[in-house]
């Protein structure tokens, strides 16, 4: 199930209002030129602004998400056309061979059931061709990031086009490792509403990660830093031989 921030519609259209700032994606933009990627994967692609940034530059992209309303804001986007958009996850995926896979953002962290995750690699795997790439980032747990998801770190007061003001902020809710459940609220000031999304993410060690990508075939080429989150995050380059 999406969380209410992807799946909800009123606040699938104002997620990229509220995020503006995607520097994050810069890493895997050069990974794909990096690996001369024609054909890409896009696992969690929400509304889309990565595989949109990818078919700009002339890439073959399929870009699948659960959550309908997420798809919806990517669907209704300038160049849109140029990708295939699918309402599902990685475990159920139509037949594909393509050169690049990725999990931008906190997509990897919120597939948080072990058997999901396992089927998520499984699906990838199956998607690449041979010689393909998966490549994605978790938090690294030691930096405790959950810490600093607070009210008074987070809040503020947005002014969105067509919109108007929303406020918004994050709360912890429970750290129960390797699970960190937390909450986002919103308050729309045209009319009042509140919504609110919880999210639950897996803080899985890199040992761990590492040892579930070679069960299930993959060669790890590579773990590094993100660029933007120095010391904060793993980036995982894997190959199917």
């Amino acid at each position: 199930m999406a969380d209410e921030s992807f799946g909800h519609p009123r606040l699938a259209a104002i997620y990229d209002p509220l995020d503006p700032d995607r520097g994050d994606l810069d890493a895997y933009l050069r990974i794909a030129e990096e690996s001369d990627a024609s054909r890409v994967l896009d696992i969690g692609c929400g509304t889309g602004v990565f595989a949109l940034l990818l078919a700009d530059r002339g890439i073959e992209v399929v870009g699948v998400d659960p959550a309908l309303a997420s798809i919806d804001v990517a669907r209704a986007k300038p160049g849109s056309d140029r990708v295939r958009w699918i309402c599902g996850d990685a475990t159920d995926l139509p037949p594909l061979q393509v050169d690049l896979a990725t999990m931008t953002a906190n997509v990897a962290q919120a597939i948080a059931d072990p058997r999901t995750w396992q089927q998520t690699l499984r699906g990838a795997y199956e998607a690449l061709r041979p010689g393909g790439h998966l490549v994605f980032e978790t938090r690294d747990p030691a930096r405790r990031a959950w810490e600093e998801w607070t009210r008074e770190n987070s809040h503020r007061v947005t002014e969105i086009p067509g919109v108007g003001s929303v406020e918004s902020w994050v709360q912890l809710i429970e750290v129960s490792r390797p699970l960190v459940t937390f909450r986002w609220t919103y308050v729309f000031a045209a009319d009042g509403q509140v919504l609110t999304s919880a999210s639950t993410l897996r803080f899985r060690e890199r040992e761990e990660i590492e040892r579930d990508l070679v069960a299930h075939g993959y060669v790890v080429e590579d773990v590094r830093d993100a660029p933007d989150r120095p010391g904060r995050q793993f980036v995982f380059l894997a190959r199917r031989p």
